[in-house]
């Protein structure tokens, strides 16, 4: 393959990436996206694997192109089966693995290149590679150690609560201040001495990986997998500039910047700072109230099916608003059908997304689309929260914190100032819970207690399957 045809792939690749970035961004053309990124990849990894000779002395042998068939293979049957297996529920801690996956990646290339370089470089050339190993190594150790701790989080082998140690963040600057040394000290030492340096700065950087995500609480868990997200993408972009691969730096880019704005846009829907969320502790038991929360008035009324069945069917305007009980209880593809019952009723039905419901950003989106829930009733906060008002039923499956009045008439409250769906203000809520316990974010709810709300308790797949016969009838 020549230089020129390979530069042209690279390009090809790259307009597909972007493609697929902005099909991503609404859900109707998803679909198209996945398929534009599926294609750019492919491309991605036929020309690499192909055109390595074309960068500076490598040279692929026959038996080079075998382990490297050995390892893409075994790779690609892995991730075909692990997508087909898991669940929506689970997507979050798989989409945590897989960041770690990369951070991980960055850290082998980082030492392997610095070990044994593709070419010999002298002089600025070789301060320049050697930054960029450096770096590339620090990102990628903590994108490694943060992206696993995310993945037990979200699993939950370890417990949601933020780890706030006394002096954390005087730790986190000690250490990281310890990498800038060690940097100083690869750069400048002696080769014999720079690996060990090398070796040490990982080392720490993969602790700082884990006190970062233990310190942040369960609330923040969307903007933790966003961020990841954008750290893995810089990961391998570093990766590209230690190995010369141009189409490398572009994707790494195109994921770090996305991921950083989604980050910008998970932050700016809880009302919180980017500095704040890495700095922790918001969370289960961790709030950061300034104060004691206003009181609570007023006791929870129950409903039962039967009397929510009579609501749905008198209302001329139904709002659902899903959260991560309805993906644990797998209840979309019911309320789906509750929404296509109700609908061919001349009912007003939609469904009210808030940015940060579940485990990870979009996560309810795709759990409708999975349950063909058509596109047009899928209505983001912005848009549907006018319009509350004016609506006979909210029923709220299985989301808590982003439904909470506190965020706007509580200044105390650690939410203070989050966006939430205003679901108080239409004439009826049922809100669908297991318990009578906090959400994620361990923070009372004061719509549980209002007039206008009735609490219908049990798993929510168990319920809305009463509902729906119950309806048919």
């Amino acid at each position: 393959m020549s230089y020129s045809l390979l530069i042209v792939c690279y390009i090809a690749a790259s307009a597909l990436f972007i493609l697929s970035l902005g099909g991503l961004s609404r859900q109707e053309t998803a679909t198209r996206g996945n398929t534009y990124g599926i294609i750019g990849m492919l491309i991605a990894i036929a020309v690499t694997a192909v055109g390595t000779s074309l960068h500076g002395s490598m040279n692929v042998t026959g038996s080079g192109y075998a382990v490297l068939a050995a390892s893409i293979i075994p790779g690609a049957l892995i991730g075909a089966v692990l997508a087909k297996r898991v669940a929506m529920t689970s997507m979050p801690e798989l989409v945590a693995m897989l960041h770690s996956f990369v951070g991980l990646a960055a850290v082998l290339v980082g030492i392997a290149s610095h070990i044994a370089p593709i070419e010999q470089l002298t002089g600025t050339e070789h301060t320049i590679h050697a930054i960029e190993v450096f770096v590339g190594v620090f990102v990628g150790a903590i994108t490694f150690t943060g992206s696993i701790i995310a993945f037990l989080k979200l699993k939950g082998s370890i417990g949601g609560n933020p780890l706030t140690l006394p002096g954390r963040h005087v730790l986190n600057l000690a250490m990281v201040l310890g990498c800038v040394v060690l940097g100083y000290l690869f750069l400048t030492g002696s080769p014999d001495q720079s690996l060990t340096w090398l070796l040490v700065m990982t080392g720490i950087a993969s602790v700082i990986g884990v006190h970062m995500v233990m310190a942040i609480g369960g609330a923040d868990m969307p903007v933790v997998v966003s961020m990841l997200n954008s750290y893995s993408g810089w990961a391998a972009a570093a990766a590209g500039f230690m190995l010369s691969n141009d189409l490398l730096i572009i994707t790494g880019a195109l994921v770090g910047s996305s991921g950083a704005i989604l980050s910008y846009i998970m932050c700016a829907a809880m009302n919180r700072s980017f500095i704040s969320v890495i700095l922790g502790g918001f969370g289960s038991d961790g709030g950061s109230a300034k104060g004691p929360a206003m009181a609570i008035e007023g006791e929870m009324t129950e409903i039962d099916a039967d009397d929510t069945v009579e609501l749905l069917r008198d209302a001329k305007s139904v709002v659902v608003v899903p959260g991560y009980g309805m993906a644990v209880a797998q209840a979309q593809h019911t309320v789906s059908d509750i929404a296509k019952l109700l609908r061919q009723r001349k009912v007003n039905f939609r469904f009210a997304i808030h940015p940060v419901a579940g485990r990870l950003p979009g996560h309810m989106n795709v759990l409708l689309a999975e349950a063909n829930v058509p596109y047009d009733i899928v209505l983001e906060m912005d848009e549907i929260n006018e319009d509350l008002p004016e609506t006979d039923v909210v029923l709220v499956i299985g989301a808590n914190d982003i439904v909470n009045p506190s965020a706007e008439d509580d200044p105390n409250s650690p939410i203070a100032g989050m966006p939430v769906l205003q679901v108080w203000k239409s004439k009826q809520v049922i809100i669908m819970k297991r318990g009578r316990g906090t959400g994620y974010a361990g923070v009372q709810n004061p719509l549980f207690f209002k007039d206008n709300s009735r609490m219908l308790f049990g798993d929510a797949k168990k319920t809305v399957d009463i509902l729906m016969g119950k309806l048919r009838d």
